[in-house]
């Protein structure tokens, strides 16, 4: 046996195991917990006190049994801690709460339009503080802020670097953890629901997000892992030129792939995706002609971003909630048509992430960070 390793170090990894396997399996008895971690009762026993008493875990009603006494059920307790996700908008805010296994505990959504000025800085951050209050939860349970914003921000997460749609390159975190008593950070809004859409699912090893929303926006998942590059612009496939002459984006260039695959792209002034896509359903001729161009495109800068990296494609954003199989299929099609290598297995897939995907994935790294130290 390794020398270095201590009985202490063996305490904390018997501690560990069993609160993560608790966590994996949702519901166990003292006894399957020795058996799967081989592992003695009293070994066993004494940690799941311990992981009682600092309300970890708690007993979670019986198992059925058909001999002698029924056994106890142990759960982690969701609530023990809680995250914090604020997604940033041009002209609202949304605010929620997830526990311990990613689930929402509360949310709130509220209008204040971004401007890069201490006052907004201070409303932004008196709205945190409000709706933190109303959780009834004590200081010490709250793990950490994420701000998803619609920009780039440093690898730490301390800076934004690239800000363009909402005017804010170089604002610090500062400007907003001043005003509040926890860990902050800016999260990418593309990277934040690739995030989420990991943590839904464990079928997702490397895969190319794409975020449709009024902007485009991308993320790299690789080794179950966002892939944040050198510089923390990996996946920006937003900016990818599909046409040089093109329209001007909001980067300052022409013919971004954001120019033709974004919502904004799609629809028209005043016209929202139910609208559209309920005439497109509806067999409207102009709307299906919009459509299959707003498909063209999008297969023409799959294409070109599949044959760089060869993996699967996952389509999220506001707009995943309207697709179709029919859709995925054509799309599909397109990109065959376009490619010199042609796949007959399908490997673009619609999110499964759900409504709030952003401030969720804003607020996981929190949650991930917690469960490592455990």
């Amino acid at each position: 046996m390794d020398q270095s390793i201590t009985l202490k170090d063996v305490k904390k990894s018997n501690y560990s195991s069993i609160y993560h396997l608790i966590y994996q399996n949702g519901k166990l008895s003292k006894q399957e917990v020795a058996n799967q971690l081989h592992l003695s009762l009293p070994t066993v026993t004494q940690n799941l006190v311990r992981l009682e008493k600092e309300n970890l875990i708690e007993k979670s009603g019986q198992f059925e049994s058909s001999v002698g006494r029924r056994a106890t059920a142990y759960a982690i307790c969701p609530q023990a801690r809680i995250s914090i996700g604020v997604e940033i908008q041009k002209k609202k805010v949304r605010i929620l709460a997830i526990n311990l296994l990613g689930g929402t505990c509360q949310k709130t959504e509220m209008p204040l339009s971004y401007s890069n000025e201490e006052s907004y800085y201070n409303a932004l951050s008196y709205a945190v503080q409000s709706f933190i209050a109303d959780l009834n939860v004590e200081k010490e349970q709250v793990l950490g802020i994420g701000f998803a914003v619609q920009a780039l921000t440093s690898i730490d997460g301390q800076s934004i670097t690239y800000g363009k749609i909402l005017n804010s390159t170089g604002v610090n975190i500062h400007a907003i953890s001043q005003y509040l008593d926890y860990p902050c950070m800016f999260v990418h809004d593309a990277k934040g629901a690739a995030t989420t859409e990991l943590w839904m699912r464990d079928d997702i090893g490397d895969a190319i997000y794409l975020s449709i929303g009024m902007h485009l926006g991308g993320a790299i998942i690789m080794n179950g892992q966002i892939e944040m590059g050198k510089e923390g612009h990996s996946g920006t496939v937003e900016h990818m030129t599909v046409d040089p002459n093109g329209q001007e984006c909001y980067c300052g260039k022409k013919g971004c792939m954001e120019t033709y695959c974004s919502v904004n792209a799609l629809l028209e002034e005043d016209e929202s995706l139910d609208g559209f896509f309920q005439q497109l359903r509806s067999g409207t001729p102009s709307f299906v002609k919009r459509w299959n161009g707003f498909l063209d495109h999008l297969a023409y800068s799959i294409n070109n971003i599949h044959l760089v990296i060869n993996r699967e494609f996952i389509l999220g954003g506001h707009i995943s909630p309207y697709l179709q199989k029919s859709d995925v299929d054509l799309l599909h099609e397109k990109i065959n048509e376009k490619t010199a290598f042609p796949s007959k297995d399908p490997f673009i897939h619609i999110s499964r992430s759900p409504e709030n995907g952003v401030p969720i994935g804003a607020a996981i790294p929190f949650i991930k960070g917690f469960l490592s130290t455990i």
